[in-house]
């Protein structure tokens, strides 16, 4: 029993070794290095060599997230993605078409995955395969299947509508859910950010419209690949170019790596004064949400609006939020706060749960923090210790292939240098509490903020609102 344990562990310690310990030092980090290139269809590619475990993953995104949906038919994209495992067409020579049951049987067969799915920014596809060379080609042929050519019969979308329409209708039964879509609606107004699918837009959406979205948005030449695993450059550009072999061709006369430029998506515009909607709602918890649009995910003041909200809101129980309102007062079990950047400009959000009694109270305790915090910034002893933290978490940001590749695809996606990684941890060492305030200045105006109560006690001035909606304004504060 003993050797067996010993066993144990040594394995465990070189699966750790290869797939995460290397990347403690910069002197190490140059060992696998991330590789760019374009490939002749006009896909964008970034890879990063790891061979220590004979395994490889793959995520192939597509500008065709919900941003993307048109405003009657919201849920489109994630649509789109949810169909793909449901049945794939008749394929090249005489591969028959297949359905999800067969699709199923395929993978497991494999052991290997393959998934699809949207977020707001992205239309994605991830598979998960090892790397030994027959199999890998298999995985890689069915997965271009799947990308390429996915069926979309109309008689599981319907079930699959109806299922997820259900599912919608029941989510509209809780507090949780009543909050956080008027929240998104009042931050983001018309932008896409704040669409959200619902029974009446799944109606809208046909088989038909499935099979438009992918070939309007699928293609070569929009897709970024971004590969972490034991394959060679060579080996990668043969995985990318299987993977993406079945999307149509481009018209004749075009160029394979031509692609129309989509339509821009407009900016989320800043909030011209305060908002605040109570909405009555009989439950044990009022829950709260504070905020507003934030920034994009590419701006320079990322990393310093990441450690300041560290110590804002997001460091948990070392954080202002959760010292004011939960440990001096017990307003609240849980508080936090946190950015939503994107392609476009995410929220800003503070986010809590209390008694209905002690909302108002809850809301105004945290409002004061979020205010003194931008007017003052941090003290030294937090910046340092959120530092200290951050830092020494970081390994764990990229100690599997699965996390490397999200970092990858971040990288990808935000158009972010290539060596961003690498000086992750010298650029959060060199900020200063200047630097924090002024990036907090930049981004946050306290007094034109959304918020958001939704079973609350009644408040106050509650006759004196609007009537048909609910909401009450404040004026509007100067904008640093």
């Amino acid at each position: 029993m003993k050797l067996i344990i010993t066993i144990k562990k040594i394995a465990v310690r070189a699966l750790f070794i290869s797939a995460g310990a290397i990347f403690y030092t910069n002197s190490a980090w140059a060992l696998l290095p991330i590789q760019h290139w374009t490939e002749p269809s006009g896909a964008r590619v970034w890879l990063v060599e790891s061979p220590g475990i004979p395994m490889v993953d793959v995520q192939v995104d597509f500008d065709a997230g919900s941003r993307r949906d048109p405003a009657p038919q919201a849920g489109l994209a994630s649509a789109a993605g949810a169909m793909t495992s449901k049945g794939v067409k008749a394929g090249p020579g005489d591969a028959p078409a297949m359905d999800e049951n067969a699709l199923g049987e395929a993978w497991a067969d494999l052991g290997a995955s393959f998934d699809a799915g949207a977020d707001r920014d992205a239309l994605s596809y991830s598979l998960r395969s090892l790397t030994e060379p027959d199999l890998l080609d298999r995985a890689a042929r069915l997965a271009a299947r799947q990308l390429g050519q996915p069926s979309y019969p109309a008689d599981i979308w319907q079930r699959e509508r109806a299922r997820w329409s259900a599912a919608l209708k029941e989510a509209e039964t809780r507090p949780g859910t009543i909050a956080a879509k008027a929240f998104s609606a009042a931050v983001y107004g018309s932008h896409p950010y704040g669409q959200r699918a619902t029974p009446e837009t799944l109606a809208r959406i046909e088989a038909a419209d499935l099979e438009a979205f992918h070939q309007r948005y699928v293609q070569p030449c929009r897709a970024k690949v971004a590969i972490v695993g034991a394959v060679t450059r060579a080996q990668a550009q043969t995985l990318v170019q299987t993977l993406l072999s079945q999307l149509p061709a481009p018209p004749a006369g075009a160029a394979a790596s031509a692609c129309a430029p989509l339509p821009e998506v407009p900016a989320v515009q800043p909030l011209a004064r305060a908002v605040r909607e109570d909405i009555p709602f009989a439950s044990a918890q009022a829950h709260v949400y504070i905020g507003q649009p934030g920034f994009v995910r590419k701006d320079p003041d990322f990393l310093a609006l990441l450690v300041g909200n560290h110590i804002l809101g997001g460091g948990s129980f070392t954080s202002r939020l959760m010292n004011e309102v939960r440990e001096k007062r017990g307003l609240s079990y849980s508080v936090g706060s946190g950015f939503s950047p994107g392609l476009n400009a995410g929220s800003f959000t503070v986010g809590l749960q209390t008694r209905p009694d002690q909302a108002a109270q809850a809301v105004q305790v945290s409002q004061d923090v979020v205010r003194r915090f931008v007017e003052q910034g941090p003290a030294e002893a937090e910046l340092r210790a959120a530092k200290d933290n951050l830092i020494g978490g970081f390994a764990l940001r990229i100690d599997s292939n699965r996390k490397l590749l999200a970092n990858v695809m971040n990288i990808a996606t935000n158009d972010l240098p290539l060596d961003y990684l690498e000086h992750w941890t010298d650029r959060v060492a060199a900020l200063t509490v200047a630097d924090i305030r002024a990036a907090m200045q930049r981004k946050l105006q306290p007094d034109r903020m959304v918020t958001v109560v939704v079973g609350g006690a009644a408040p106050a001035a509650a006759a004196d609102a609007p009537a048909a909606a609910g909401l009450s304004a404040a004026p509007a504060g100067a904008r640093p």
